[in-house]
């Protein structure tokens, strides 16, 4: 027999609650459907408690305030309002415990001093609901969200990991004076280590390459070397320093690139590499699929 879904339970459910209120309905299992919907109601909590509390956020200290909250759901029956406010309460909840925190993340890190403003935030999601006293366009609000998204990260960022650009600046402004090594208008440098006679592929090319990648301590961080196979990208599908490097390389090539933060991963943090870093790749030019 198929598993009832979730609503169609309640609504079972709802049938045998009595007009409690908040209080835990008492079961009286008189007939076959008074037991049908009573293992009906008990065989769809399986679970229920691991969601409340990891995917949910929910205190089981409190579980007598979800039982009334359930309980009032439950026999708001079909009235539209109180579904409306019902859904508020969810979303609002969300919000909260959910989009809030990711925001907060994604904008200042692990610094849990600094938060976007709840009040504001609220203002702009009632007014981009109702579509009442908004003081932007939707399209303006997606276009100053990111902007303002990136501006705010950048700064948050370089209060903690400011030092990363300046050791990246003094390591290229001395390894620029290094024998062999040539500087590209992007500020890429690099010096080759053999030098291919193939076709030299456009930003668009799809290309197969080997590549180590190191810290400009030297510490790697990723290497197709030692998975013991080559990959195939296309050229503008990396950070604008590999397509920059790629786009001046013969295949065929060997080339050590010095890449600027500003055309690696800036502000942002990837695995190993911490933002505003520098990077130092070894890149292999086998060939140009396409």
């Amino acid at each position: 027999m198929k598993k009832l879904t979730v609503v169609a339970s309640v609504a079972i459910a709802a049938a045998i609650f009595t007009s409690c209120g908040n209080s835990t309905p008492k079961a009286n299992l008189k007939s076959d459907i008074d037991s049908m919907s009573y293992a009906i109601g008990m065989a769809q909590t399986q679970g229920l408690k691991e969601y409340l509390i990891y995917r949910m956020g929910i205190d089981t200290a409190y579980v007598d305030e979800f039982v009334k909250g359930v309980n009032v759901g439950a026999n708001a029956g079909d009235d539209k309002k109180k579904a409306a406010y019902y859904a508020g309460i969810q979303i609002g909840q969300q919000i909260s415990t959910q989009m809030i925190k990711g925001i907060n993340h994604e904008v200042f890190g692990d610094d849990s001093t600094q938060t976007v403003s709840l009040k504001n935030f609220m203002a702009g999601f009632v007014s981009g609901y109702t579509g009442k006293k908004g003081l932007m366009t939707m399209d303006q609000a997606g276009q100053v969200a990111q902007l303002k998204m990136q501006q705010i990260k950048t700064k948050s960022m370089e209060k903690i990991y400011g030092s990363n650009r300046k050791k990246g600046e003094q390591f290229l402004a001395e390894n620029a004076k290094k024998e062999g090594v040539k500087t590209l208008p992007s500020g890429v440098q690099y010096k080759v280590i053999k030098e291919g006679t193939g076709a030299m592929p456009a930003d668009t090319s799809k290309v197969k390459v080997h590549y180590e990648g190191r810290t400009i301590e030297g510490k790697v961080f990723d290497s197709s070397y030692k998975r013991g196979e080559p990959v195939e990208m296309r050229c503008n599908q990396m950070i604008k320093g590999w397509t920059d490097a790629l786009t001046h390389m013969p295949a065929g090539s060997v080339w050590e690139v010095y890449i600027p933060q500003e055309l690696a991963y800036a502000e942002r943090e990837a695995g190993d590499i911490k933002p505003f870093s520098a990077l130092v790749f070894k890149i292999e030019l086998i060939d140009v699929v396409k």
